[in-house]
């Protein structure tokens, strides 16, 4: 690089581009780089010229970075500015730092028809956007928070552009007294079944003691397929490249069907973040008689469900499963949105929530996004799901991000049902102001339906009639539910979203759009099949005798009830009451009913003559057979799913342009029920049932 410093004498016969070409940085290209940049264009080679000049600058290896140059010119080169350096003399001292020191392309090989291997010495990482099927080869790496070490089996992961982009991070990890020629000759065998013997040589050219060789693999599922069939929904997963970019990563990743990001666009979370989780999983991994119950609060779009999957992957390093309470309605994490429910984790999470829905050990469908003018029935819901908690496991309890107004006072009484052994809040600069949850402030405050500490030791106080008649615990029956006692944990977040006031609304729709979407590819068959339209699909038919109905959200006359039954979202539940033996006409329940739901399906059809429901759902037959109450809520089927219905002709079923939304039950906001009547399984009457024959 001397020779770029040297400044040619002004030769006025020369043209000053020559002198400028002359003057540039050399580099030593082999015959077939130098037959590839005769093919780029101008700006192209512009481009790529500075790229490579860089690295150059950097001593990388040009083998490294996308074999563009021989391994002989590399290596000449290398020997040149090592004599460069031994010849010229050292300074003393350097009072002003040159810069940044520049880190080395961790490199990247192909390994076959969708398949790819990646080096990653310790401390880097390798920022991606896109799916594949992660394998250490070697070493140790981590994604996500979950540690995936040599021997373990593959992980699915999924960096998609609706949220931050993963990234694969190489870990230390043990050496039982090896020499780095031990390490190497362990790792070159390992690479065998994948790699030719030049890629072996030129990526074990870079092998490092402690660095981490993993294997990337091209990721076909169902899921996948079918999200991205709709249309306009194929970026979720790959964007097209804009810049030009021809090297053997490039096309090595391509083949994956993944790409290298810049690291920016990458998951950041703060020194509180990681510190607050070391802390619960420490906990969590040395209390073998109690398990710690943590519940994550803040306000909306500050990180709490990143932050939540981070910890369960963490977590899952140390335990066996993870207990995971779901309480917020709009933003579910293994479920359709709209749902209360309690899981039990025992696989890594290594992406959005669409993309890992999963069947939940107790569920209740609420029906609705968000629990306002009708707390009473969240605060049962919860309450019932609750009680299938067994205390065996840790449990992480993710809440709303409403906690302004009404808002905070629900928070507060979910802490004192709850009884929390930690508390994780999380604050921002950029969100509104939050109090300070400690348990004085708790005990101190009023909730919406719960006493603070000083009222309860009033002889004369004495509860409202709603809470007298919630099933409390027996040590809970003396009186209100109270705070025990927790740990305040503050997390500052500086969490970067794309949302505004303007498109937020519209953005979590879309998220739970897709939530739905992935709950309905269980239904496609395994790859390589090919999917199936929805209305291709053979669907069960269930007896108007042989179900319950209620519509949850709204008040709906019993002549449209079917109206409103038909092609909707309905939720599979079974309660405790026989509906069996009554007249042949549709059952409909006067009280939403608190109860297990089994799945969800779509009613694509009802006959009149048989007096059949056609329900399209993924939930096995054995569960099927304990459903006896169909509920809708205000949760819809996503419109792309009925436009982009293939194989059709004329008029989509459906779906109309003729639409007036000044007709009684036509908006959402008409007829919508203020304050839902709700029994309970237990403790309750039984429901009142109507007859209707059509």
């Amino acid at each position: 690089m001397a020779d770029s410093l040297l400044l040619l004498k002004r030769v006025p016969s020369r043209h000053t581009w020559l002198r400028a070409r002359k003057a540039r940085p050399q580099l030593i290209l082999s015959r077939r780089p130098r037959r590839r940049l005769r093919n780029l264009r101008w700006r192209s080679r512009r481009r790529l010229r500075r790229r490579l000049l860089q690295a150059q600058a950097a001593g990388a290896d040009w083998l490294q970075g996308g074999c563009l140059v021989s391994g002989d010119a590399a290596l000449q080169r290398l020997k040149t500015s090592a004599r460069r350096r031994a010849s010229s003399p050292e300074p003393a001292e350097d009072p002003v730092p040159s810069g940044p020191a520049i880190l080395p392309i961790p490199p990247v090989r192909p390994a076959g028809s969708g398949r790819a291997v990646l080096l990653l010495p310790l401390g880097q990482g390798f920022t991606f956007s896109g799916i594949c099927r992660v394998t250490c080869l070697y070493g140790q790496v981590q994604v996500f928070g979950f540690t995936i070490s040599q021997g373990q089996p593959a992980q699915n992961v999924f960096s998609t552009y609706t949220h931050s982009r993963l990234t694969i991070n190489a870990v230390h990890y043990s050496v039982h007294e090896k020499s780095k020629k031990e390490m190497k000759r362990e790792a070159r065998v390992l690479l065998r079944p994948y790699l030719n013997q030049d890629d072996r040589y030129c990526l074990m050219s870079s092998f490092s003691p402690l660095c981490s060789i993993v294997l990337l693999e091209r990721l076909k599922t169902s899921t996948v397929n079918f999200i991205i069939s709709h249309p306009g929904l194929s970026y979720i997963f790959v964007q097209e490249v804009r810049t030009f970019q021809i090297n053997s990563e490039y096309f090595a990743l391509r083949s994956v069907g993944i790409r290298r990001e810049k690291k920016k666009t990458g998951l950041r979370l703060t020194e509180s973040a990681f510190a607050v989780m070391e802390e619960l999983v420490s906990i969590s991994s040395e209390e073998a008689d109690s398990c710690p119950v943590i519940l994550v609060c803040g306000c909306q779009d500050i990180g709490k469900s990143t932050f939540n999957r981070y910890l369960i992957n963490q977590l899952l390093n140390s335990v066996s499963c993870v207990d995971y309470l779901e309480c917020d309605l709009g933003q579910t994490e293994f479920t359709p949105p709209g749902c209360i429910s309690l899981l039990n984790i025992t696989e890594p999470v290594l992406g959005p929530p669409f993309t890992h829905q999963r069947t939940p050990q107790k569920m209740v469908y609420y029906g609705k996004t968000s629990c306002k003018n009708n707390f009473e029935n969240y605060i049962e819901v919860i309450k019932y799901v609750f009680s299938s908690y067994k205390r065996e496991s840790p449990l992480i309890i993710n809440t709303m991000g409403w906690v302004a107004d009404q808002g905070l006072l629900l928070l507060i009484d979910l802490i004192r049902l709850l009884s929390p052994s930690h508390v994780v809040q999380f604050s921002s600069d950029r969100s509104k102001y939050m109090p300070d949850l400690t348990p004085d402030f708790v005990d101190d405050m009023d909730g919406l339906y719960t006493r603070r500490r000083s009222r309860v030791r009033n002889r004369g106080f004495h509860l409202p009639e709603f809470a007298e008649s919630l099933e409390f615990a027996d040590e809970e029956k003396e009186g209100p539910v109270m705070s025990t006692g927790y740990k305040l944990m503050f997390v500052k977040s500086e969490f970067v979203t794309g949302k505004t006031s303007r498109n937020r609304e519209s953005h979590n729709r879309i998220l739970r759009e897709l939530a739905v979407l992935g709950y309905l590819s269980q239904l496609q068959p395994p790859v390589p099949k090919p999917l199936r339209a929805l209305h291709g699909l053979t669907p069960y038919q269930v007896p108007f005798n042989a179900v319950a109905l209620r519509i949850i959200h709204a008040d709906v006359a019993p002549t449209h009830i079917l109206y409103a039954v038909n092609a909707s979202w309905v939720g599979l539940c079974k309660i405790l009451d026989d509906v069996r033996g009554y007249a042949s006409g549709p059952i409909l329940l006067a009280q939403s009913p608190i109860c297990d739901c089994v799945g969800f399906g779509i009613c694509r059809g009802i006959d009149m003559e048989k007096k059949l429901y056609h329900i399209l759902t993924p939930v096995p037959p054995e569960e099927l057979r304990h459903v006896n109450c169909l509920l809708v809520g205000a949760v819809n089927i996503p419109q792309c799913v009925l436009k982009s219905q293939g194989g059709l002709e004329g008029t989509i079923p459906y779906v109309t342009t003729d639409y007036n939304f000044k007709l009684p039950g036509a908006s959402e906001k008409i007829g919508a029920r203020e304050s839902g009547a709700t029994y309970k399984e237990k403790g309750h009457p039984k429901p009142k049932f109507y007859r209707k024959t059509y």
